[in-house]
């Protein structure tokens, strides 16, 4: 795997930062590449606009299974799904095939830390849209059909991750030009799916976004 040092930068927004030594990124070869294409492809607007009435439930029921991509109509729910997914050995409860109650996140994208899921913690470990709910609405979401939504809330294959529950509130609605990842070596493909979910949904990306993106972009292998 071709590596970059990440050394000598500083990242817009990006939170509590483990301090001016930077790992290696783990980013695949070509990720610079590829974001630089992406952002080619992205509506760019000066800043996020807001727009009244956003609540949870316009994207559906939280967790829906009735949505047309990956895991949709499979009889589990989408929060399920992704765990099994992205869980190292997950385990089910009793016999079930779809809840999932223990398993090990073996590097969390966001801290870069090892984690233990349990069922009785669950929110130690919860599922980020990279691509926010709410900043959806303010971006154009909130005049899209229902179905529309629901299918983007569940956008398995993605805009959802697995990642530390303290991490993933940071984050709140958080797009790129606000908030990175402490660990840096997500960072370049953190800025790839925020650019490739915000393409395949037709989403724009604020000014800000653009230069955090664009300063990620140099990095990249």
């Amino acid at each position: 795997m071709v590596s970059a040092v990440l050394t000598g930068c500083t990242f817009p927004s990006a939170g509590a930062d483990p301090g001016p030594t930077a790992p290696t990124s783990s980013a695949s070869p070509g990720t610079g590449n590829a974001i630089a294409a992406a952002l080619r492809q992205v509506r760019v607007l000066g800043e996020r606009p807001e727009v009244r009435g956003y609540r949870r439930d316009q994207f559906g029921r939280a967790w829906s299974d009735d949505h047309s991509g990956l895991g949709g109509h499979n009889g589990c729910d989408t929060r399920n799904d992704v765990l099994a997914a992205q869980l190292q050995a997950p385990e089910y409860r009793g016999k079930s095939r779809c809840v999932v109650i223990a398993g090990t996140l073996l590097t969390d994208p966001y801290t870069g830390k090892r984690l233990e899921f349990r069922k009785a913690k669950a929110s130690e470990i919860q599922i980020d849209h990279i691509y926010p709910l709410s900043r959806a609405w303010d971006m154009g979401a909130s005049r899209w059909p229902q179905q529309r939504r629901v299918d983007f809330a569940n956008d398995e294959a993605m805009n959802l991750i697995a990642v530390d529950g303290p991490a993933n509130a940071s984050k709140g609605d958080s797009g790129p030009g606000e908030w990175l990842p402490i660990n840096r070596n997500y960072r370049c493909t953190y800025a790839l799916r925020y650019l490739q979910v915000a393409h395949k949904w037709s989403l724009p990306i604020t000014t800000a976004d653009r230069n955090s993106v664009q300063a990620i972009t140099r990095l990249c292998p």
